[in-house]
């Protein structure tokens, strides 16, 4: 019975731990009648003394929902998340969002990666009184009540979707009393904090490791100035090595697999799990130094920077090796080239690919843009794609997860999505919206059902081209296999060709040399 109730009691707090402990000495030592009444009475003085001594104290009981964090209520900010000031020997949970939970552990914590669990080694509830009776409870008995208390966790900012976070790594976070610390020696101690974060999941795909990874990471991370420790759930290297050059402005120290690497690591301090805000933004509101999303463009600019300046580097070498000779014409050529606003389009192979994109170039070119077509791939160094978007004024792409380059842009500068038939929800709220919060000039360009491969595969009428919306209701599945997984585009250059002028001009404030209606 004892030990079906410990965890429940022990969540309960140091008053009703007291009591317990209390119960199991009589039960196991059976003392006299006088030893039964002092203890009681020392029993009642514990538990019943705050509330005796403090008039508002007690009120405050009796008026308070939820998280109490002890010794702190005075200072608490009601604005500040939850958990955002904890005790000592405590493990604090936030597990309000809807998007992700986290977890603060402070005081002796330790990782035991067998297990895959962080422990706790808390004093904060061995006063004189709980620990003179835990001294004469035998060990069987106190065994039972090592654990104070035991958090689950999925550092994975999708909590939302089951489906995803069942295939996410859980953590145990156990608090336990200080002195079984003994059998589990710290084999690395840190003076900074750790966080603890999972790269599984939708990791592969662009957007959800900008969405659901880096950004969080940097929402989390970033106010220790770089004094931080990351350790990875679900670890790949080949993430590691491609974020490397943003990590190392988020942290001075190597990342560490968590369940790969079996050392005892030792911190004063833990957050298990990440932020996050909305799709692709940082919210200066919830920062606390009100950082906002264009803060984390710049820590983009300054990661990129030093591996860009090494290409241009390695560029002038090759030009200096190849002896190559420039002619007066040609330089004038490239000056003028140089003086022409750049034009990025970002080319998609399969799915939701534009089929004449060979006449946008040219219908782009002749209207007076400098163009280049960048067909990222999986292996492609980031630090070169953010040297060609940095370096625009215009970028167009259709709707896809390849349109979270737009972070790679400048503000000041035009983002031009293609919005394919079924999409419009997804490419405002997941591109669109967070563009603008970038200070990005969006257009949004909306085809018409004859532009879409679909308009060949069903009848003019059908409500897949007619009415879209209506299927959200058949499931994402269902929405993804039509319209991402098996739908083109071919533009009518002529009415696209409204939304390049407008585009030119943003930039030049010039009408451009050639113009479509």
């Amino acid at each position: 019975m004892v030990h079906h109730h410990r965890y429940n009691l022990l969540k309960k707090g140091g008053d009703e731990e007291a009591g317990t402990l209390l119960f199991l000495y009589y039960r196991r030592r059976r003392p006299n009648l006088l030893s039964v009444l002092f203890l009681s009475l020392l029993s009642c003085t514990f538990i019943l003394a705050p509330r005796l001594f403090s008039a508002s104290s007690s009120l405050s009981h009796l008026c308070s929902f939820g998280v109490q964090n002890e010794g702190f209520v005075g200072n608490i900010d009601v604005n500040a998340p939850l958990c955002s000031s904890i005790p000592n020997g405590r493990i604090c949970c936030d597990r309000s969002h809807f998007r992700s939970d986290i977890c603060f552990m402070k005081g002796d914590v330790r990782t035991h990666s067998p297990s895959s669990s962080v422990f706790l080694y808390s004093s904060k509830s061995n006063n004189g009184f709980i620990s003179y009776v835990s001294s004469m409870i035998d060990d069987g008995e106190q065994e039972e009540h090592d654990e104070l208390q035991h958090e689950r966790i999925k550092p994975y900012t999708r909590k939302w979707e089951p489906s995803i976070m069942d295939t996410i790594d859980e953590l145990d976070l156990i608090s336990k009393r200080a002195n079984l610390g003994v059998h589990h020696p710290c084999d690395l101690i840190h003076n900074v904090p750790a966080v603890i974060f999972s790269t599984g999941g939708y990791t592969g795909n662009l957007y959800h490791e900008f969405n659901d990874g880096i950004m969080p990471l940097y929402i989390t991370s970033q106010h220790f100035n770089k004094k931080v420790v990351f350790f990875i759930l679900d670890y790949r290297n080949w993430w590691v090595i491609r974020y490397g050059d943003i990590i190392s402005h988020l942290s001075d120290h190597p990342v560490i697999d968590f369940i790969g690497d079996n050392r005892t690591h030792c911190f004063t301090e833990a957050i298990i799990g990440l932020r996050i805000h909305d799709e692709l933004t940082v919210d200066s509101s919830l920062m606390r130094s009100n950082e906002s999303i264009v803060d984390f463009r710049n820590l983009l600019d300054r990661a990129y920077w030093p591996r860009i300046r090494g290409l241009i580097q390695e560029e002038e070498q090759e030009t200096v090796d190849k002896k190559m000779s420039t002619s007066p014409t040609s330089g004038s050529v490239f000056d003028y080239q140089a003086r022409k606003p750049k034009l990025v389009i970002l080319s998609r192979n399969g799915s939701r690919a534009i089929m004449n994109e060979n006449s946008l170039v040219k219908t782009s070119e002749e209207m007076g843009f400098q163009v280049q077509v960048l067909r990222p791939e999986r292996t492609t160094e980031l630090a070169k794609i953010y040297r060609s978007l940095n370096s625009s004024d215009v970028m167009i792409g259709v709707h896809g997860a390849a349109m979270t380059h737009f972070l790679f842009m400048k503000p000041g500068s035009v983002l031009i999505q293609v919005i394919p038939l079924g999409t419009e929800w997804a490419a405002e709220t997941y591109y669109g919206e967070p563009a603008r919060k970038l200070g990005l000039k969006y257009i949004g360009y909306k085809i018409k059902g004859r532009e879409s491969s679909l308009f060949d595969e069903y009848d003019k009428d059908d409500p897949v081209l007619r009415n879209p919306s209506s299927f959200t209701k058949k499931g994402w599945e269902y929405i993804k296999k039509i319209y991402l997984e098996d739908q083109t585009v071919r533009l009518e250059l002529r009415r696209f060709g409204k939304r390049l002028a407008r585009a030119y001009y943003c930039i030049t404030g010039i009408h451009p040399q050639s113009s479509l209606e």
